[in-house]
């Protein structure tokens, strides 16, 4: 089983390239399950048709000890296996509570003995990397880490941030930084920019997403580019960076090794 945290700054369009990585990882007939670690609880939107899940602290706060598995994964588009942690009430607790809780909970219900996933994937909010938002990376849950980020200042200055947090724990032998993700925004030299900053933080562009109406076209019908137009470049790019990230194929009922 592989495990990867997706980081990347709010809005950067980061659940956007974990629901298309996930549908096409699926496609290619691999047990994928994403794992929203975000309060806003929208990761697994476009795998869903537009309906939100219950999230993990939702259903332990009214459940308790008689939660299910099956009140905390639901499976969504291509067989793609989906979780939402959840985050406390505005204003109250803290945001990375719900990851932590996900996580305990979903290693006691034995999640992985059940599901049998081949990939797991955490998508985590990268504007802060500390308490519950760096659990993929303190806690042995991750065995790799990417970065979404364009050409934007505040991304980059995202980025970085979590690309120390990552160095720090690496160290201690937790996850490790596979690269950046350019999700392009238009910026000029906008390439060469995210090439700069790839290189001051010791890493490497893993993928360049181009910018592509049908992103937002197919999030207008609640889908994945995987699902909504699977022909399209933008489909094809997706399905492009699965390969890279995992380039397994599925035997005997499991992933082969992952480059």
């Amino acid at each position: 089983m592989e495990r990867i945290a997706i980081y990347g700054k709010g809005g950067i369009g980061k659940s956007t390239t974990v629901s298309n990585l996930s549908a096409a990882l699926a496609q290619k007939g691999l047990t994928v399950m994403q794992i929203g670690c975000d309060p806003k609880s929208d990761s697994t939107i476009n795998l869903t048709g537009g309906k939100r899940i219950p999230t993990v602290l939702e259903v332990i706060r009214d459940k308790d000890k008689a939660t299910r598995l099956s009140d905390l994964v639901f499976t969504g588009s291509g067989g793609v296996l989906c979780v939402e942690a959840g985050g406390p009430k505005p204003g109250i607790g803290c945001a990375g509570r719900g990851i932590i809780a996900a996580f305990e909970k979903l290693a006691e219900l034995k999640a992985d003995d059940v599901y049998k996933p081949d990939v797991v994937i955490y998508d985590v909010l990268g504007d802060v990397v500390c308490g519950g938002f760096a659990m993929p990376i303190r806690n042995g849950y991750a065995d790799s880490v990417c970065i979404v980020t364009s050409g934007e200042s505040m991304s980059l200055y995202a980025a970085d941030n979590i690309a120390a947090a990552v160095r720090s724990f690496g160290s201690r032998g937790y996850a490790s930084l596979k690269g950046l993700i350019l999700n392009k925004k238009g910026i000029v030299n906008e390439a060469a920019i995210v090439a700069q900053s790839a290189r001051e933080i010791d890493t490497a562009i893993l993928h360049t997403i181009e910018r592509d109406p049908l992103v937002q076209q197919a999030e207008a019908l609640h889908q994945t580019v995987i699902e909504a137009f699977p022909e399209s470049p933008q489909a094809r790019s997706y399905a492009a960076l699965a390969d890279k990230l995992f380039n397994c194929e599925k035997t005997a009922g499991r992933a082969a090794a992952c480059v």
